[in-house]
């Protein structure tokens, strides 16, 4: 389906295009690795741009092949949309396929957790910034690809310095048919609708709301600091604690407006036929409160990040000037 060489034109910004060849990379560090592909941080040797690199074995199975093909079809359609990661270009060199991206600083994930360390709770208007570009860019697969992401979690929601939050990892996003998706084993279990778990017609066919879930799951996460379940031990567990329990809810004691709970609330309503889609998110006041705030996310993200960086930055000089 894709036509790849060892190198591909790549434009970097409005103004910088660049023909890069694999060999012209250089990897500086590992970033993440996945169920299908290794993600490094590398450096263009030409131009000293870093970039993200995900590398995937390209005779892998049936499946992870089938990824591969959805996240390249998806990034490459994703330029207009500031809420998706941004992609450069994809090569093929002995074996791997690489997919260029724009790389980030952190995942809301270890953000948050950065956070819970510090023990300072997120900001509502943080929270707020975040829950509105996830839907933004949820809608704009929606309405722009046809697709629904399938697996949206804190570690796939990116952030970076700049102030900017993007979603990534869409190698399992589901193609709609009359706005139904039907693969059932799609996506992470802790983060799954009701409706994707539970017996019965609803099963083998769910819509966009089953990622309005995942999004509540992971402002639930975010804001106590915690995933909202329990580890499972069996899929009855689980299927007893999504579908037979109340849907979790922030914590009242944190002090978080009576807006953000009733965003949360809508989220996870637990009859899918009864919970929301992205054009009434878009309008809730909780969203709307991110399009007036003035938060600078970029510096309050870059703050939040310094403090861990100046320890470990004093932690790695004192290791060198005792091994020296």
């Amino acid at each position: 389906m894709f036509n790849l060489d060892d190198k591909c034109t790549m434009t970097f910004d409005k103004e910088t295009t660049v023909e890069v060849s694999t060999l012209d990379l250089k990897k500086i560090e590992v970033l993440g690795i996945g169920s299908y592909g290794i993600v490094e941080k590398m450096v263009h040797s030409g131009t000293g741009r870093i970039i993200a690199v995900k590398r995937i074995h390209s005779i892998s199975t049936d499946q992870n092949q089938k990824q591969m093909v959805v996240e390249l079809d998806t990034l490459m359609k994703s330029e207009c949309c500031p809420q998706m990661v941004q992609f450069f270009g994809a090569m093929y060199r002995e074996g791997d396929v690489w997919i260029c991206m724009e790389v980030m600083d952190t995942s809301l994930d270890k953000f948050y957790k950065i956070c819970v360390d510090q023990k300072a709770n997120l900001p509502e208007i943080f929270v707020a910034k975040v829950a509105s570009a996830i839907v933004e860019g949820l809608h704009f697969m929606k309405e722009k690809m046809n697709l629904m992401h399938r697996d949206v979690k804190p570690s796939n929601i990116l952030l970076n310095k700049k102030g900017d939050v993007k979603i990534c990892d869409f190698g399992i996003s589901g193609h709609l048919t009359e706005s139904v998706a039907k693969t059932v084993q799609a996506g992470c279990k802790p983060y799954m609708a009701p409706e994707r778990i539970q017996d019965g017609d609803s099963k083998s066919a769910y819509d966009v709301r089953a990622d309005v879930w995942s999004l509540g799951i992971s402002c639930v996460e975010i804001c106590n600091g915690y995933h909202p379940y329990s580890q499972w031990r069996t899929p009855f567990q689980q299927l007893k604690q999504v579908v037979d329990e109340p849907a979790p809810l922030i914590l009242k004691s944190l002090g978080y407006s009576d807006d953000l709970h009733d965003f949360v609330r809508l989220c996870l309503t637990k009859n899918y036929k009864d919970r929301p889609k992205y054009g009434v998110l878009l309008i809730h006041p909780f969203i709307e409160i991110a399009k007036t705030s003035e938060l600078d996310m970029g510096d309050y993200i870059t703050k939040t990040l310094e403090n861990i960086e100046e320890p470990l930055k004093k932690l790695l000089s004192a290791n060198h000037n005792i091994n020296i």
